[in-house]
Order: C-alpha cells, then structure tokens, then sequence
C-alpha cells in the first residue's frame, strides 16, 4: 500500500514538473497579476470547485450537514426512477433522522428541456426553500443547479442567464442557496461544476447555463450508489467521464483564448486547457482506462464502479475550468435531433440518445481533426488508453481486416510513433476501446443519415461556448465532414 502510494505522488509531482516550464513560459511574458495593455487574448486562468466528500455511506452524512448549515425548508430533487431506489430513500431517511422538513420532487426529466427547468423552477418558487438535495445524474444535478438559481433571482427572465447566443448569457451576481449534490452515476462531474445542461425545443439543440455562482456547495461521492447501475448507464456515463479528459486536455490553451476578460466576472467558466485542469485530466483518462471496461462487464467489481465514480470528479474538475470542445459541441444536435432510437437500459417515455453516447460517437473523427494543432498530447492519451494492453503486449496487433483506416491498433505504442500519425493513433485506440464495449457502429446506427448532416451542423454553430475551444478552427464544411466520418465507426 504505501509503495502503491509513493508511485502515486511520484507521478503527480512528474505531471507538476511538466507543468512547470508552460508556468514558466508565461511568467517571462506576462507580470504577475498584471494584464499587459491592449491584450486581446487572456493571461490568467482560475480553479473553482465545489467541495468534495468521498466515501462508502457517506450519504448518510447529508442530514448533518444540512442542520449544520442551519437549513429549515429543503427541496430533495430527483427523477421517477431514482425516487424508488435505495440512494434516494438514504438520503430521506438522514433527513429525517436530523429533523429536517423536507419536500420532494421527482418530476426531472432525464435529458432536460427548457420546459423540464421551469417547470422545476415554478416548483421550488412556490416552495421557498432555503436549501436543496440533488440526487441523481447530470440531469438531476443540472435541473436542481437552474431552480435554484431562478428561485434567487425570481423576476429574472429564463433566458437571462442562458449562454449566448441562444441567451443573454448574464453574469450571475445574485446570492443562491446551498446545494448538495449526491451524483449517482459516474459520468457527467456535474457535482464539481457550475455549469447545467438542457434541451432548448424551440430550436431543437442543447444548450446550458455556466457560471461559477452555481456549483454545488458540496458533492456527496459514494460508491454504493454505483451498485444500481445498469451496465449500458454505465458504458454511457464513462463515455463522458472519457471525452470530458479528452477535450479539456486538448482544448485550446488558456492564454490563446480570446477575449480578454474586462473584469474577473466575465472570464468564462471554460478556460481552455491549463496546468491545473491537465493534471485532473490525465489523472482521470488513467483511471477511464484501467476500469472501466470492468465497471461495465461485473455490476459487482466495486473496486472498479468506485474508481470511476471518482474519476467522473476527477474528470469534472478539470474540464469545469478547462472545458470540452467539439465533442460536446457536436453531441447537442445528435442528442437533440434524436428520431426514434432508445437507448437500453434506460427506462424513459420518449427517444433518447444517452449524452455520454452521443459525445463519444464522434471522437475519432474529432481528434483525427484536431491532432495538428497539439500532436504529442494526442499520442500521450493514445498511449494511456492503450496502456493497460501494452502490458502484455508492447507492439500493434491486427483485430479484424478492412475495419477504420484497415485495422485496429492492440495498444498505442507511440514510441516509434510519427507526429503526422497522432490523429489516427487516437482514432483507432478510441475505436477499439468503443468496439470492446459493443458501442453503436457510428451515427447511422442510431438512426442518422447523410441527410441529417446540414442539420446536425446547424444545430452544432450556436455552440461557440464550447467549440470556440477546439485546438482548430473549424468551417461549416469541415463540421459537415467530421459527422460524415462518424456515420460509421468500424
């Protein structure tokens, strides 16, 4: 155990010192805590994180916490499903246990909407409540993130606070409530973020609130929750956990984001990539790579369902600084154009294709795009996600003929690697890694055709948030190119 523990500290102080000279870099330039006059790029980056408690049962702390905090009235938000299941009933069973009045609504909608939020938000409005309890997924969290944010700021307009361009995408100045989140799938890291994710149906395309104001006060992580998983919830959720890594590391690079901020307040919750946000990225593409294959496979491999419960904070520390980039940007319309595919294992009343589904199903396409622009951190997640096959196997092997570029690569050995080859390394790891774990063969599979491409790319241009961030710029034809790769994966 504690040699298990030197190597630990030994690799995150090698991640410090590969950090170092990038910290260096900007340092020659830029006088710290100065931004140089004119500047049209940023020269400062910022962590924010909500707290973290880690730990089997630990759920069962949720009571305490909320009478430490002096709450009186709280909201428990969750959806149908979760509300039957043992987390919730944990969570109840402290309130009670510490007295604390408490109203529930379980009316989240899996994959929320404009509609979903407000119909939340009217819901908390009338409740007065002084705090909230978020269990669930992303959906919950980010439901429970926007009620109380509009409870706190009740004569603002819904699209206020809405990213630009689709909204206003206002600052958040107003005091919000405490929330605690208790994640319960181990994908979306929306318990570390402050950011909340949502259908808008007048336009047909995902779109979210960011801002630092609205993060949960506290992120209860326990591995139990993760037993009750489906195995597909749980592919799906890794499938974030793994592009969230992928693209904060890859993202462009905070000082070449642009525009410089006028005042701290308006520096935007997505950074680009950092040193800080780097070190929480590789961290979790680690742990994506060593267990999640497992988490899937055995419902009862807690070592391996817990591993990835924190990795999804991990992962969510990094790209809530960092950010994702196309990706994400390019899953909105996928998810929200979605015809008649329903995914398995999810128990829902309308079409659905499940966010970490929908992200995943274009990254080798992305990241043969985006290797230029920063070729040795491409081939550097090539080689970690390939690494636990390097093990046994330290060269390429052939899987199957005429499969990708022609075959699959056994492990990224990028020792001997070329730099014009990172993009299809990255690519064909990812595409083994996908193939592994019986994911949908591309965009087609789910019901997509090369005549949904023009909306497909309409829907991904009001996404700048998130793809003004990619390493590359990208045209209307080359968004039109990369769904065209990803109609079929193998």
């Amino acid at each position: 155990m504690a040699a298990a523990a030197r190597a630990r500290v030994a690799h995150l102080l090698r991640q410090l010192q590969r950090a170092a000279p990038t910290l260096m870099l900007i340092s020659t330039f830029l006088a710290p805590g100065f931004a140089p006059s004119g500047k049209t790029t940023d020269y400062a980056f910022e962590m924010a994180v909500s707290n973290i408690r880690y730990g089997a049962g630990v759920t069962k702390e949720v009571g305490m916490d909320l009478k430490n905090m002096g709450a009186k009235n709280v909201c428990l938000m969750t959806d149908k499903n979760l509300s039957q299941l043992p987390p919730v009933q944990m969570v109840m069973d402290s309130l009670v246990k510490n007295g604390i009045n408490f109203k529930v609504y379980d009316n989240v909608r899996v994959e929320p909407t404009d509609r979903s939020f407000m119909e939340a938000i009217e819901f908390v409005k009338r409740g007065a409540f002084d705090a909230y309890v978020a269990v669930g997924g992303g959906s919950t969290m980010d439901t429970c993130k926007a009620a109380n944010l509009y409870a706190s700021s009740p004569h603002s307009d819904f699209l206020d606070y809405v990213n630009a361009p689709i909204g206003k995408g206002k600052p958040v100045s107003v005091p919000l409530k405490p929330l605690i989140a208790v994640p319960t799938t181990s994908g979306t890291g929306s318990e570390t973020t402050g950011v909340a994710i949502f259908d808008y149906e007048h336009l047909k395309v995902k779109t979210g609130i960011a801002s630092r104001a609205i993060k949960p006060t506290l992120g209860l992580i326990d591995p139990m929750h993760t037993l009750h998983m489906p195995d597909q919830v749980v592919a799906n959720s890794g499938f974030d956990v793994l592009c969230h890594a992928l693209e904060s590391y890859t993202a462009l690079p905070y000082h070449m984001r642009s525009p410089c901020p006028s005042n701290p307040i308006t520096r935007p919750a997505y950074q680009g990539s950092n040193p800080i946000s780097d070190i929480w990225a590789v961290h979790a593409l680690r742990i994506v790579a060593k267990y999640l294959k497992r988490a899937v496979r055995n419902p009862d491999d807690l070592e391996a369902r817990s591993n990835m419960h924190l990795a999804s904070a991990f992962a969510g520390i990094g790209f809530g600084n960092a950010g994702v980039h196309l990706c994400h940007g390019m899953s909105y319309p996928i998810s929200g154009l979605v015809k008649t595919y329903k995914a398995k294992d999810y128990n829902v009343d309308h079409p659905l294709v499940p966010h970490g589904l929908s992200v995943v199903l274009t990254s080798p396409a992305v990241f043969t795009f985006t290797a230029q622009m920063s070729p040795e951190r491409h081939l550097e997640t090539a080689e970690i996600l390939g690494r636990e096959k390097l093990k046994r196997k330290r060269h390429y092997a052939l899987l199957a003929p005429a499969v990708g570029r022609g075959y699959f690569r056994e492990g990224a050995d990028t020792r001997t690697a070329r730099i014009p080859d990172a993009g299809p390394i990255l690519a064909d790891t990812l595409r083994k890694f996908l193939f592994d774990l019986d994911v949908d063969d591309g965009l087609a599979a789910i019901g997509y055709s090369r005549a949904d491409i023009p909306a497909l790319v309409k829907g991904t241009l009001p996404q700048e948030r998130v793809t003004k961030l990619a390493p590359r710029p990208q045209s209307e034809e080359d968004l039109s190119d990369l769904f065209e790769a990803s109609m079929k994966l193998y």
